[in-house]
């Protein structure tokens, strides 16, 4: 028992990376507003949790200009799903303890 919080992902620690992820496992992609509208984030909080996640592989970014405005869109990486879905199911093992 004790040795089952070696098994949670530390990268999901934050409530926001946490937000982030289980956002972006619901949806194919988000948008940087919709994210941000979703979880309640100033733009710098967001975008320093996502550029995390981003290192770790477990977000793709996509830029992209609509009209004259930039876009950026986000989606969980098949490894960030698969870390993400790892973590949740460590998370049901502490719980059923």
């Amino acid at each position: 028992m004790k040795h089952l919080i070696h098994t949670l992902n530390k990268a999901f620690d934050n409530r926001v990376r946490l937000g982030v992820m289980a956002v972006l496992m619901a949806n194919e992609s988000v948008s940087f507003n919709e994210l941000k509208e979703a979880l309640d984030l100033t733009d710098g909080n967001l975008a320093s949790h996502v550029a995390a996640l981003e290192k770790a592989g477990y977000v793709t970014v996509s830029k992209q200009f609509i009209g004259k405005k930039p876009n950026t869109t986000y989606a969980a990486s098949a490894e960030g799903k698969s870390a993400f879905q790892e973590h949740l199911t460590a998370l049901e093992k502490l719980l059923r303890g």
